[in-house]
């Protein structure tokens, strides 16, 4: 059952009925905003004190994802309403290693699902997001000292054994399914906290495992000659056939990650070079264009222009809960992506100003129990050019991040991301791959379905890499 309480203190203020959104003006969308947050934070049974795991049928990951987007809200709006519920709700899942491996959830935890949590943690390090003192466990470490103890502890389950490197999608031995399945979530969501690590803390090490995994993406499949980035390869065939499904959220985790590492050779600083900058300057625009292409062509119709859409699942109704949020990661980080490369912005501008137009006429709806303002409950598909009747956590999410990622751009206000500056980190990174730890679990779902019913063959064109620069 999903709680009222929060909502209803929050419904006693003024909220603004997202489909009156204004694109263009700021404090419109700070207004949204506060409503779409209201909306999320509906969802959630927790308090400042207390974390609470959400209602059946999110899984553990998507707290993670959502306590990601909360961090994106109070850093771009200024509003701290929910900070402390943020901090309680990192600080009380880092496990006894401090490192996100929580044994309450080895039943649902994969690598994709760590990052997710690697995701939150890391915006809070590069924001100094506080810990207050009267919420937070003594011996707590730093944000950043626990974003390196997760990036150590999935860096070790590198596996050489086959198809020469990757990580695998599952953990633990008894997930046989996602145990030999390498896909691209879990590739990309280490390749992009190394390179955020890579920025914060100047370690060579972080800059060298970015490249490493980058490369075996590539020369794999996971990231093909286009820059579209594909959902996993199977390493019982020595990773020999690409499952060409592709999803946002997959195509927004490695443009972050080749972004930041654009933005950090851009400073040329130790151990790289002016090539390096132009290399992963290269890279970030190749994915950006193939992002473009995949999932901001028109809908199923071809007519609706520059709208996100998940286009594996939606226009044959296969979306399942976990791939209804995908499209609020993929605007949280094209728009951290245009904050670190800011020839980016202006086509990310383009897509997110009509996603979110959209995405605010779909959030006109009421219903179904979710205790969201009346008329700002949010529908999937924006599209439609309104409220589909499809209603959830993904779907509210979905239309916060696209809404709040337009504060983000550099015409909107000074609060981008930047995470080239510098952070000390107590802890010592991994140095040299070592072969994976499995233990013996109770079988997982993970992040996304992976077995549907609609494969997605992509669309065959070549995108030279500055095209984006024509939008």
């Amino acid at each position: 059952m999903l709680s009222t309480l929060l909502f209803a203190g929050v419904a006693a203020a003024s909220l603004t009925v997202p489909d009156t959104l204004d694109v263009s003006d700021t404090t419109s969308i700070l207004d949204v905003s506060k409503t779409l947050a209201s909306g999320v934070m509906s969802y959630y049974n927790g308090t400042a004190e207390t974390f609470q795991d959400l209602p059946t049928p999110y899984y553990w990951w998507e707290s993670g994802a959502m306590f990601g987007a909360m961090l994106d809200y109070s850093h771009y709006t200024n509003d701290s309403t929910y900070d402390d519920m943020i901090a309680t709700a990192l600080m009380a899942q880092v496990g006894p290693n401090y490192d996100f491996m929580l044994p309450k959830h080895y039943g649902d935890e994969g690598n994709d699902d760590q990052a997710f949590w690697g995701f939150a943690v890391l915006a809070a390090a590069e924001r100094n997001f506080p810990q207050p003192a009267g919420l937070t466990p003594a011996g707590m470490p730093s944000w950043l000292d626990l974003g390196v103890n997760i990036w150590s502890s999935m860096v070790a389950r590198w596996n050489t054994t086959q198809c020469g490197g990757g990580f695998n999608w599952q953990i633990f031995a008894s997930n046989s399914n996602g145990l030999h399945y390498r896909n691209s979530v879990s590739n990309g969501g280490v390749f992009h906290l190394s390179a955020r690590l890579a920025a914060l803390t100047g370690n060579q090490t972080y800059v060298d495992w970015a490249a490493r995994i980058w490369d075996w993406s590539t020369a794999i499949g996971l990231v093909d000659e286009y820059y579209n980035v594909w959902d996993g390869v199977d390493a019982n065939d020595n990773c020999s056939k690409v499952n060409m499904l592709s999803f946002s959220y997959a195509a927004g985790i490695y443009l972050q990650g080749a972004a930041a590492m654009a933005n950090l050779t851009g400073s040329l600083t130790a151990g790289t070079s002016e090539a390096d900058h132009q290399l992963w300057s290269s890279r970030t625009a190749g994915l950006m264009a193939a992002t473009q292409a995949s999932f901001f062509n028109g809908g199923p119709s071809g007519n609706v222009t520059d709208v996100l859409w998940e286009h594996a699942c939606e226009g044959v109704n296969t979306c399942d809960t976990d791939m209804k949020s995908f499209k609020g990661y993929l605007s949280r980080f094209m728009s951290a992506s245009a904050a670190l490369v800011p020839v980016l912005a202006p086509a990310v501008r383009t897509y997110l100003r009509a996603s979110a137009a959209a995405a605010a006429k779909a959030c006109s709806g009421t219903g179904d129990g979710v205790p969201t303002p009346a008329g700002a409950t949010c529908g999937q598909k924006w599209y439609v050019g309104g409220f589909d009747g499809s209603v959830g956590l993904g779907q509210q999410m979905s239309a916060l991040e696209t809404v709040q990622a337009l504060l983000a751009l550099p015409e909107a206000q000074d609060t981008a991301v930047k995470v080239a500056s510098r952070a000390i980190s107590a802890s010592s990174p991994v140095t040299s791959p070592m072969k994976p730890a499995l233990a013996v679990r109770v079988a997982m779902t993970s992040a996304g379905a992976r077995e549907m019913g609609v494969r997605w063959l992509g669309l065959g064109l070549v995108f030279s890499v500055s095209a984006w620069l024509l939008v």
